[in-house]
């Protein structure tokens, strides 16, 4: 713990809502509704139900093991320095394509909302990403007050919009209920678990907190049920508006507010939107340069990504995400990729963290009920796994680096073992 942290209860509570809704909440639920239709909604339940075991796991994990390796720590101490630095992997790998597409669904909204042409999307989420990176690059002392004092600002935002929206709400556009039958529920899952992360990021403050043990399992519950009202109510109303399909979808919430609250509303959506996924990266990227840098000094990723600058921030690490993301956003804007494909990407490395993670939790669990928790959540990740698609194979670039490095890291405590043999000799 660090000399300023004096981290409570509430912080975790704001820490672990802002972590977990961060952009989800401004795109996915008319994605789901796309691949879904309004049976989007059974999916949203079911996952809503199936990640409290995984919220749970997370935070009793950090309860037990405070620091900043986070879910690495956790595989580590199950399965060894080789599995720990895969998810470590796994986690910054995953970033540069996070990061740019919550900028790009961010500048989207504020687009809309501002009444800006549609190429100023572009240069407002590239100068989002830097804005961002620059204040990194300062530091992190304020980034986890900026996430917290977002959060109401939020929890605020999708109530109007919720009890604004449920007057326009029509039952025809709940028929037909599931256009994609059984799969397409699936697919919608799929994406949702990108709307129910988050869990995870919270384990690298977990160190900060002034009583891990007794804070973090009673504010990841409640966090849960906030997170998942929100979730429902702006599912409803984007299903029950028709405010998803086509070129909706990617202003969906903006057009729930304006049709229900009218113009003034959509520009705050558009300010909160961009507010609220800046505090969320600041953490992110944060975190992300930092385990970047523990991966380098076990030597398990290149030297120069633990290079720090005067500040003590990990420059070297926060360079490399800089260009990465910098590089997929220019894809994304290009039309080289498209969202739904780019979003698989993440999910997919955050879903496979939570295989390792849960699994890790089923060792490690000290009672019966822990364990049980731990395999829900294990059982819940492996089937979702599949409904990737082709994007599940993006974790194998996150365990070629590890292996390699990992097998580099081994060869050289060979040698060193060997050279001090013969000297010995």
């Amino acid at each position: 713990m660090s000399s300023h942290s004096a981290l409570g209860r509430l912080h975790a509570v704001a820490l672990y809502v802002g972590a977990v809704l961060g952009s989800g909440v401004l795109i996915v639920p008319a994605l789901a509704a796309d691949l879904a239709g309004p049976a989007s909604l059974v999916a949203w339940v079911v996952m809503a139900m199936v990640a409290v075991p995984m919220a749970l796991t997370m935070s009793t994990l950090a309860a037990r093991f405070p620091g900043g390796g986070g879910v690495s720590t956790f595989v580590e101490r199950a399965f060894g320095q080789g599995a720990g630095a895969l998810v470590g992997w796994l986690f910054f790998l995953a970033i540069p394509i996070g990061a740019p597409i919550s900028t790009y669904v961010a500048a989207t909204y504020a687009a809309v909302a501002f009444g800006l042409p549609a190429f100023a999307v572009g240069p407002l989420a590239l100068a989002m990403l830097l804005g961002v990176l620059a204040v990194n690059y300062r530091g992190m002392h304020t980034a986890a007050w900026l996430q917290v004092g977002v959060v109401g600002a939020i929890a605020v935002l999708l109530t109007v919009a919720v009890g604004g929206g449920i007057w326009h709400v029509r039952a025809e556009h709940f028929v037909p209920f599931a256009p994609n039958g059984v799969v397409g529920v699936g697919r919608a899952a799929a994406i949702l678990f990108w709307s129910f992360i988050g869990w995870e990021a919270v384990t690298h403050l977990s160190g900060e907190f002034r009583d891990p043990r007794h804070d973090l399992v009673p504010a990841v519950i409640i966090a849960a049920v906030v997170v998942t009202m929100l979730y429902l109510g702006t599912a409803v109303v984007t299903i029950g508006t028709g405010s998803y399909g086509g070129g909706r979808s990617a202003a969906s919430l903006v057009l729930v507010m304006q049709s229900s609250l009218g113009v003034a509303a959509g520009w705050v959506t558009g300010m909160l939107a961009i507010a609220c996924v800046c505090a969320m990266l600041v953490t992110y990227l944060g975190g992300a340069a930092s385990l970047a840098r523990s991966l380098a000094e076990r030597s398990m990723a290149p030297a120069f990504l633990g290079i720090g600058n005067a500040a003590g921030v990990p420059a070297g690490g926060l360079f490399i995400i800089g260009v990465l993301s910098i590089g997929v956003l220019t894809a994304l804007i290009s039309g080289a990729f498209s969202l739904q494909t780019l979003i698989l990407f993440p999910s997919a490395s955050f879903v496979a963290t939570y295989l390792l993670g849960t699994a890790a939790g089923v060792k490690l669990a000290r009672t019966r009920g822990g364990a049980s928790l731990a395999w829900i959540a294990l059982a819940t990740s492996a089937v979702i796994y599949p409904f990737l698609g082709w994007g599940m194979l993006y974790p194998l670039a996150a365990a070629i680096p590890a292996w390699l490095r990992a097998r580099r890291y081994r060869g050289a405590a060979a040698d060193t073992v060997a050279e001090s043999h013969s000297a010995s000799v």
